[in-house]
């Protein structure tokens, strides 16, 4: 017969570091363990949990940067990606706060922000056309327009009637939602 492993005696994390396993997966990375009587060198130069996730120091040290994008004007598509961080790099290598807002390029920068806010819009606009002339508004399908039908001859213009009936309007649409579809039914039937 098998016998449990857990020992009730011990908390969960010890009944898994006896075992061999491990509570949390980025527990022997992120902190190591310090056991009390043993230097914090020793417990560097202990193996790490082999099934333990490591930070990337890419994902640590990763932060936004503003580029600009140069594109082609009849595809859209991206020709060169132009990088402001080059540029004051080598002007000012010690990233001093007081040389990076000197008058000079803030006056570069606000004439070459304005064509550049000229040529969003004007791409926003090409794509707003382009999406109004491939959007088609719903048509209401043939079996809708029976059922429109039916209610119409039933009921005639009466819409609340028309949402009362249970037979005609099982569904139990509402008085606005049907008063929308008989519009759009009339407009195309007469």
């Amino acid at each position: 017969m098998l016998r449990t492993c857990r020992d009730k005696s011990q908390t969960l994390e010890q009944n898994y570091q006896r075992l061999g396993l491990s509570t949390k997966l980025n527990s022997n990375i992120a902190r190591p363990k310090r056991v009390k009587g043993q230097s914090t060198s020793q417990t560097e130069n202990e193996k790490h949990d082999s099934l333990g996730i490591a930070s990337t120091s890419a994902q640590a040290s990763s932060k936004p940067e503003e580029v600009r994008v140069e594109r082609d004007p009849e595809t859209g598509r991206i020709l060169r990606v132009i990088r402001a961080e080059d540029s004051k790099a080598s002007r000012n290598p010690l990233n001093d706060p007081l040389n990076d807002s000197s008058d000079e390029e803030m006056e570069v920068h606000e004439t070459g922000s304005s064509n550049i806010v000229a040529q969003l819009e004007a791409q926003a606009q090409k794509e707003a056309e382009i999406e109004a002339k491939n959007k088609r508004p719903r048509q209401q399908s043939s079996r809708e327009e029976e059922w429109i039908a039916k209610l119409v001859e039933a009921h005639g213009d009466d819409f609340a009637a028309m949402v009362r009936d249970r037979k005609l309007n099982p569904m139990q649409q509402s008085q606005g939602d049907i008063s929308r579809r008989i519009k759009r039914w009339k407009q195309k039937h007469g």
